[in-house]
């Protein structure tokens, strides 16, 4: 594993001015919780997780499920600018015959290994490749990205409760904790009370991130969920929803919201303000 504050920082940005481009290429998606989720996808592939651009279906590589799959764009702009495929593509976003799907589909994308977009099955297919995985006796780790909203699937709990019973310590889980769903907030919608002491109470190994958002603050909590050989780690991101751009952020409802031309620019204005500040 690698890390590096600065280099990762300007990652997460080109990430988040990436899926603007490609959600900005259809005029509108999912945009709150993709970028929510740029942070952690900078540091998973910016030198955490051990993948190969070149060989996307590389045997012994990490495995990410991104469950909450309609954030697809976010893990497409990851993937691009790590060299799995033309940056091009992003703007083929979402439209006849394009290679990347409104959610992730593993027979479409290089770089996508499991197939999400039904909210709480992500979870499930991550705990069977972890199980797989072990049995096999690899060393290999699978990460899984919640969102908090989705944590009223049933489903999820079910498959939380089947990994730590497995003791699958090389499944290491993201709560994108931002607090927001499709139709309103977490507390309105189904209040979730403490996430850390739900999968607590499952069986798992729990870190909460203050600031989900902060690279390093990610990075750290990887750090110490690996050194969990006994139990799943799940790591509870306190992000925020639409984090990163002023527009999407101070939104009451960015879940899924146009992003004109003119958003673009100002958007890129702003993030090349962040870039050079650091």
């Amino acid at each position: 594993m690698r890390f590096d504050k600065i280099q990762t920082e300007r990652f997460a940005i080109e990430i988040r001015k990436s899926l603007l481009r490609a959600i900005a290429s259809k005029g509108s998606g999912h945009v709150g919780g993709s970028l929510s989720i740029a942070d952690v996808l900078a540091v998973l592939y910016g030198g955490v997780m051990k993948v190969d651009p070149a060989n996307p279906q590389m045997e012994d590589r990490d495995y990410l499920v991104i469950s909450k799959g309609h954030a697809g764009p976010a893990v497409y702009a990851a993937l691009a600018l790590r060299g799995f495929f033309p940056m091009e593509a992003l703007d083929t976003l979402n439209r006849g015959g394009t290679m990347l799907p409104s959610h992730t589909d593993r027979l479409k994308t290089p770089g996508i290994d499991l197939t999400t977009g039904s909210l709480g099955q992500g979870a499930s297919l991550a705990a069977g490749a972890a199980f797989a995985d072990k049995l096999d006796g690899r060393d290999n780790y699978t990460y899984l990205i919640l969102g908090d909203g989705e944590l009223d699937e049933g489903q999820v709990w079910e498959s939380i409760m089947f990994a730590a019973h497995q003791k699958l310590s090389r499944l290491i889980i993201f709560v994108d904790a931002n607090g927001k769903q499709l139709d309103g907030t977490t507390d309105e919608i189904c209040a979730l009370g403490d996430i850390a002491a739900k999968f607590a109470s499952f069986g798992c190994n729990t870190i909460a991130v203050d600031n989900g958002n902060d690279p390093e603050q990610i990075y750290r909590a990887i750090v110490e969920a690996k050194e969990e050989t006994q139990k799943p780690t799940a790591i509870i991101l306190h992000t925020v929803k639409g984090a990163g751009v002023s527009k999407y952020a101070e939104m009451e409802n960015c879940h899924s919201c146009s992003v004109t031309r003119e958003d673009l620019e100002e958007a890129y204005r702003e993030l090349e303000d962040r870039k050079r500040s650091l």
